[in-house]
């Protein structure tokens, strides 16, 4: 599961990737400088995690884990190909969600590709492209389900009236996410045209350090702007993000930190945003040798959750032992929760909750 970093060239997307990542892709004061996407696969901050670690203190622990994809600026135009736009549009199609950088800062020292700041300008340029994108798949693709809708084809018809919504939400400038399904079917069914404008996004407002913490005049306007998407809205003083990763030790990072009037670092928040953005959570597993941190699907069952370890795991389930976060810390260790008698015992239609902690008994 993969979340793309998109924006016009210029607003920040690279350094931001960097300090997510620490991969040090290229960013400089000029259009593109990023082509080729870059990719970091980065840790996700939980501190439920270092938690299980005191109590259990196992010989390692391992993190979930989130892919953070780097793509290239997108320029007006970029639907019919201008700029890199292709490159970008099939990139973008590759993921699972959107983190949208938007420039709300000031500094005549770096260039901005449309000469002047203006984050609701920016942010319409961005849709707009994508929608255009969109518009063109689904025309094409409204065009054949009609052909065979004229045979009375109950699911071309289906699928007719549901493209017929999408074209007419597009028109108006608005994103196929905006188009709710009536039901499961519609829904597998808009799952199946793979539209860019339907992935989930995450809108990162780049400010410069004196607003990192209260946000800023262009941070109110994107907040109004977005406020019937259903989009979270996060501030990052991406600049200030970058010189907070290159101090050596805690010490260092918290003092700026508090100076700044932050808790923790901005991207702490976005790696956590991103995951839940991916619709993705957390279980454990805890023992002497390992503390591990597993990524599922919100949703998915006992088995399911079995089958990140080893397909085995999935295909032979017996039962999953389940502890609660909550009641792990509270008795301090597996034991002490058995004599409390708060392990559950599940079976195979046992939806997993976010912090379980988890053993599963399998037969293959």
């Amino acid at each position: 599961m993969k979340a793309g970093i998109v924006g016009l060239p210029n607003v920040g997307k690279s350094t931001l990737f960097n300090c997510l990542s620490n991969a040090k892709a290229q960013s400089a004061n000029f259009p593109f400088c990023t082509i080729e996407p870059n990719v970091g696969v980065v840790n996700v901050p939980d501190p439920r995690l270092e938690k299980l670690e005191e109590l259990v203190n196992p010989e390692r622990v391992v993190p979930a884990t989130v892919e953070i994809v780097d793509i290239a600026g997108l320029v007006k135009g970029a639907s019919r190909g201008e700029g890199l736009g292709n490159q970008f549009l099939g990139n973008i199609r590759e993921c699972n969600a959107i983190i949208h950088v938007l420039r709300c800062f000031d500094n005549d020292n770096i260039v901005h590709v449309e000469g002047s700041v203006n984050p609701i300008r920016d942010k319409e340029t961005i849709d707009i492209e994508l929608q255009l994108k969109d518009l063109d798949t689904v025309e094409k693709r409204l065009e054949k389900s009609k052909k065979a809708g004229k045979t009375g084809n109950k699911e071309a018809l289906a699928e007719t009236a549901l493209l017929e919504r999408i074209r007419e939400a597009l028109l108006q400038a608005k994103s196929a996410r905006t188009v709710v399904p009536a039901n499961e079917e519609e829904e597998e069914l808009m799952q199946s045209f793979q539209l860019i404008t339907t992935k989930p996004v995450l809108y990162v407002c780049n400010v410069d350090e004196g607003a990192a913490a209260t946000g800023n005049q262009y941070v109110d306007q994107v907040r109004e702007l977005v406020k019937d998407e259903n989009a979270e809205v996060l501030v990052l003083a991406v600049a200030t993000e970058a010189d907070i990763t290159e101090l050596e030790t805690y010490e260092e990072r918290q003092m700026f930190l508090e100076d700044l009037g932050l808790k923790e670092p901005g991207v702490s928040a976005l790696i956590r945003s991103a995951y839940k953005l991916l619709n993705l959570q957390t279980y454990f597993t805890a023992g002497v040798k390992e503390v591990r941190a597993w990524t599922i699907h919100i949703g998915d069952t006992a088995p399911q959750a079995a089958g990140v370890i080893h397909t085995d795991f999935e295909k032979g389930f017996i039962r999953a032992e389940v502890i609660a976060y909550n009641d792990y810390v509270q008795f301090g260790s597996e034991a002490k929760v058995k004599e409390a008698g708060k392990l559950k015992v599940e079976g195979k239609e046992y939806i997993v909750k976010d912090g379980d902690v988890m053993h599963f008994r399998f037969n293959v």
